[in-house]
């Protein structure tokens, strides 16, 4: 989604400057053209060097000392950009930035630019809460200005706090989640699924499946980069949730069934990639069953069908995990329960299975069409399948 975006990275003066080479790494590797600025204080910690090496484009810095032959570079930054970043943002910049000053590139650049402005503060703990900081960042916010972090943890100064710089990859989703705001899924509200669904047999033991998560998440982030407001029903918290992403937490299908329901009634589309249990025990223990001579008889019962109790005025789409007959079985659950699509996959495939980041997909739809997908990341399985919705949302309108 940041194929061919002009992203402006400007990166002030903090030990967390180290840290924004890999940013920088992650905006080439996902297609943008990344502008780094550098300020005077932020040279003292890291080098132009390094920053050409990773976008092969200058790197820029002082206003009066030209790194191109561009008539008006200290403004023309401004004008091409797609989106501005500035990592890590110090206390400093950040008072800069809301007193409208130019008195170097960042602030410059801040200041004349008509794109979006995300701001990633790196500072101490003390510094992040005075009362001068948190006022020059409700003037920021009020302008329109996206804040991403500062996280909690151990700081530069050796004390925990919240003050770190974000992490590159939650500073990576701010930026798709801010250039991905006029995508085809603009104004669209998605729910979805992730996960495997847990229910107990006791406090100790559960029935379950071995679903990571990992193609719902995939999911939820393509949705959120093509402009949806997304929210991420997951069973899972071991996944990084994505930037801009509402996360509700379940376990149990009961669970699930509530959160989804619940979500479905303001939404547009629900992409049900959960592994959602066909049966739960029907009787769970209150205390630890003992292991005994004998073996253990379990009698279970059916779990609710979610997907049959979601308004058919949605745009629906169902996954099938399936070992064997994979169209067959599909077929038949596509038209049970009343779905748009259905994604079909083989899990016993050590490639496509669960646990892993790709994925091999059939897509079947409601009108008889079957498209396979080659092996392909969990992320482009997830655009494949939104490029289907977003063409069934576009029919319905």
């Amino acid at each position: 989604m940041l194929r061919g975006r002009n992203v402006v990275l400007g990166v002030t003066g903090s030990i967390a400057a180290y840290k924004v080479a890999d940013l920088t790494s992650k905006l080439v590797q996902a297609g943008a053209n990344v502008d780094v600025i550098l300020t005077a204080a932020a040279r003292e910690f890291v080098t132009p060097f390094t920053f050409r090496s990773l976008t092969g484009r200058p790197v820029y810095g002082d206003m009066f000392q030209p790194a191109t032959d561009e008539r008006e570079e200290h403004v023309g930054l401004a004008r091409r950009a797609d989106a501005v970043v500035v990592a890590p943002a110090t206390a400093t910049t950040i008072a800069r930035l809301a007193y409208g000053l130019a008195d170097d590139l960042v602030a410059l650049t801040v200041l004349a630019t008509r794109a979006p402005v995300l701001v990633a503060p790196a500072m101490d703990a003390q510094m992040w809460t005075a009362q001068a900081t948190q006022a020059n960042v409700a003037t920021l916010r009020s302008r329109g200005v996206t804040f991403v972090g500062p996280e909690e943890g151990r700081l530069a100064s050796g004390h925990t706090g919240l003050g770190r710089l974000a992490e590159p990859e939650t500073i990576l989703g701010a930026v798709k989640w801010v250039l991905g705001r006029d995508g085809d899924l603009a104004g669209r509200r998605v729910v979805v699924s992730a996960g495997g669904t847990r229910e107990p047999i006791d406090p100790v033991r559960f029935i379950g499946n071995r679903s990571s998560g990992k193609q719902g998440f995939a999911l939820a982030e393509a949705a959120r980069d093509r402009g949806a407001q997304v929210t991420l029903v997951s069973t899972t918290t071991a996944l990084p949730v994505p930037y801009g992403v509402e996360l509700v937490t379940a376990e149990t299908v009961a669970e699930m069934r509530a959160a989804v329901l619940s979500a479905c009634r303001a939404a547009d589309v629900l992409v049900m990639a959960a592994a959602v249990s066909d049966f739960r025990a029907a009787q769970a223990g209150g205390q630890k069953i003992k292991k005994g001579e004998g073996g253990l008889v379990l009698e279970l019962a059916q779990t609710e069908d979610i997907l049959l109790e979601v308004p058919d005025t949605l745009v629906k789409v169902g996954f099938a995990a399936e070992t064997d007959d994979l169209v067959a079985n599909a077929a038949k659950k596509l038209a049970a329960k009343r779905l748009d699509l259905i994604c079909a996959n083989d899990v016993s495939a050590a490639d496509a299975g669960f646990g892993v980041d790709t994925n091999r997909v059939t897509i079947l739809d409601a009108k008889g069409g079957v498209e396979e997908l080659p092996l392909l990341s969990k992320y482009e399985v997830a655009q494949r399948v939104l490029d289907r919705v977003a063409a069934l949302l576009s029919q319905r309108r």
